[in-house]
């Protein structure tokens, strides 16, 4: 696969559903956010079309069209791609993990609960970044898709529960969409237990509501705190999918724009309750 430039891309919407919800969404949020890499088999004319944000990875397009090593670049990403695609996975990777997801919607309005004493539930503003950069290294997925911590806190798509300047829970639109917005969040281990992630999943619930979206959330089926938090918050399952865990690459190119060293359950949608 080859990078293409923003002169070369054909029109999205020709390879990608418009409206889709979880992390389909990211096939918008690229070029709104301007975070992400288009890849294709070729340009112009591309028979086969790859778009990569935050360690994940969407495949459209004729697998056909592929060399035997074409996505040895999307090594440790998680992909997801009709199974067309698996033959040219399995010839590029010596590993492969079919990884159980479940996708749920917002579907059930929660009042949003106070918030322990000396703790403030807020949006994220442009001033905040030092304080997300400050969370534990584990946590610096949650601000990838949008390019680092002060990307996040410029979007005004974050919602945060500080006590005083340090950020104790954070939630966010990790995939913005055109009518989905999917989202994460991520509590500080010392102040887990305390429904903060709630308090600002709620909050930025009805955010998202207000801007005219829908949010939705995804996580593996078998992490039972993130299934119990989204269950809680109002949403409701819609569908169950499989993405791939990608890794030994038989020939490796350059990485584009490959997840942190975290452990498997620090991927977006295992983060959004504390670790099973």
């Amino acid at each position: 696969m080859i990078e293409l430039a923003p002169d070369q891309l054909p029109p999205p919407a020709r390879w990608f559903a418009a409206g889709s919800p979880g992390t389909a969404a990211l096939a918008e949020h690229v070029p709104a956010s301007g975070t992400g890499r288009w890849w294709a088999d070729r340009a112009p004319a591309p028979r086969a079309l790859a778009v990569s944000c935050a360690g994940h990875v969407l495949l459209r397009g004729d697998p056909r069209a592929l060399a035997p090593d074409a996505l040895a670049v999307f090594d440790a990403h998680y992909v997801q791609a009709p199974a067309g695609f698996l033959p040219a996975l399995s010839g590029a990777f010596g590993r492969i993990v079919p990884w159980e997801r479940m996708l749920y919607v917002h579907q059930v309005p929660v009042a949003a609960p106070c918030p322990p004493r000396g703790v403030t539930v807020r949006r994220l503003v442009p001033e905040d970044a030092a304080a997300l950069a400050a969370l534990a290294p584990d946590a610096a997925w949650v601000h990838a898709s949008w390019g680092g911590p002060a990307g996040l806190a410029a979007s005004g798509l974050g919602w945060a529960a500080f006590g005083k300047d340090e950020v104790l829970a954070v939630a966010c639109t990790y995939f913005h969409g055109t009518a989905y917005e999917d989202i994460a969040c991520y509590t500080d281990p010392a102040h887990r237990r305390r429904r903060l992630a709630l308090a600002c999943v709620t909050a930025l619930c009805q955010d998202v509501a207000g801007r005219g979206h829908t949010p939705s959330w995804t996580c593996s089926r078998d992490n039972r705190p993130s299934r119990l938090l989204a269950w809680t918050a109002g949403f409701r399952l819609a569908h169950e999918y499989v993405h791939y865990l990608t890794g030994q690459p038989a020939r490796r190119g350059p990485a584009p724009d490959a997840p942190s060293d975290h452990p498997a359950a620090a991927v977006p949608g295992d983060t959004k309750a504390p670790p099973r």
